[in-house]
């Protein structure tokens, strides 16, 4: 909201919602001020947002392909999705997907270099390559976690690579805990 202050004119698209209805879950919803602006799309069934937020309009559909046209959204907000996506290409086509169909996005995803692994609260170990670590996951029975598919940790510096692979513009506000960047924040725009 401090960034971009939108109006309620604005369309907005929030990809990565849940059928979880618990607190911390789809808290853009909650804390948007502006429901009718927003379209929710997700793998999940959430179409309980319907009813829980009179107005927002939700989609069951993969963020690596949104079935909208080009820059139909004035904001795409996309937090803590990317690592769930899948390899770096899929990564890549969850980016562009998102800066094809808005003007600007909004994406977050944890720090791969903070000391504590958020998904299975492992200090440290994310550090080691993927497969070592893929490895402790699968042998301490975290065999969800253990999948590319379900978790591909993101540096700071992979998200700038594949950011400017695509010829994006970024501003950087990365969120710190206790010293370090936990949460990666970037804001983009198209270069076109």
């Amino acid at each position: 909201m401090e960034e971009y202050d939108p109006p309620h004119s604005w369309k907005v698209l929030d990809v990565g919602v849940t059928s979880d209805q618990t607190p911390d879950s789809n808290f853009f919803e909650r804390l948007y001020p502006f429901p009718a602006s927003v379209t929710a799309v997700g793998l999940e069934d959430a179409s309980h947002l319907e009813r829980d937020f009179p107005g927002l309009t939700f989609i069951k559909a993969d963020g690596r392909s949104l079935p909208f046209p080009d820059r139909c959204f004035k904001l795409a907000f996309c937090s803590a999705v990317i690592e769930h996506v899948g390899s770096q290409a899929q990564q890549l086509q969850l980016i562009a997907e998102l800066a094809r169909v808005a003007e600007s996005t909004v994406l977050t995803t944890p720090n791969r270099y903070f000391p504590l692994e958020f998904h299975t609260l492992t200090p440290f170990l994310h550090w080691l390559p993927p497969r070592l670590f893929r490895r402790f996951l699968r042998l301490t029975g975290q065999h969800f976690f253990a999948e590319e598919a379900n978790l591909n940790l993101l540096s700071e510096r992979d998200v700038d690579r594949m950011l400017d692979s695509l010829g994006l513009r970024y501003q950087k506000k990365p969120c710190y805990l206790i010293g370090w960047k936990s949460n990666l924040v970037y804001y983009l725009s198209s270069s076109t």
